[in-house]
């Protein structure tokens, strides 16, 4: 009968220990994905890079037909809409007054930068980054290529153009050299 009884304690405080994990409730882990497109749909859409609180975020805006990288910069160079801001989505690129110039062919997108990148990157680069992931993607959706897209960088006072990718993450990298 003891070694019944003991049995039974044993279990008891077994179950009711758990796992050994304490509770902890919801715990903030960045933002929620966003900018994905519905799969099938006849629509069209421009993936736009804006500002958030957790770094770089795509938006989706529903546009009349593909968007050219020159279009889809346009559009963002006008920063994000009521409805963004109200989601506390911002822009850091400057007023570049027209002279942002992005030309696809052929998988890449060549940038021409009326300023220095250094003058486009104040408040931690994240203005390229816009620019260059808004760029790509407006190239790889135009041309329904692979989602990996050059961008050469031509820089103001530099002849010579350096190259990135922009992952879906938003993060640009360098393209190693051949």
């Amino acid at each position: 009968m003891k070694r019944r009884l003991t049995c039974l304690v044993a279990m008891v405080v077994l179950l009711s220990s758990g796992c050994g994990i304490g509770s902890t409730g919801p715990v903030r882990a960045g933002a929620p994905a966003s900018g994905l497109r519905e799969p099938g749909s006849s629509h069209h859409y421009a993936q736009l890079y804006f500002v958030s609180p957790y770094g770089i975020q795509a938006v989706t805006r529903e546009v009349d037909a593909p968007l050219p990288p020159q279009q889809a910069l346009d559009l963002l160079l006008k920063g994000p809409d009521a409805a963004e801001r109200a989601r506390g989505l911002s822009t850091e690129v400057p007023p570049l007054d027209g002279g942002l110039v992005a030309q696809g062919a052929d998988g890449a997108v060549d940038l021409r930068l009326p300023v220095t990148v250094a003058n486009l990157t104040r408040g931690g680069g994240l203005g390229l980054s816009q620019v260059i992931c808004t760029a790509a993607d407006a190239q790889a959706s135009d041309s329904e290529q692979s989602p990996e897209v050059d961008v050469r960088v031509y820089e103001e006072g530099y002849e010579t153009p350096w190259t990135v990718r922009c992952n879906a993450a938003g993060n640009v990298a360098p393209v190693p050299a051949p």
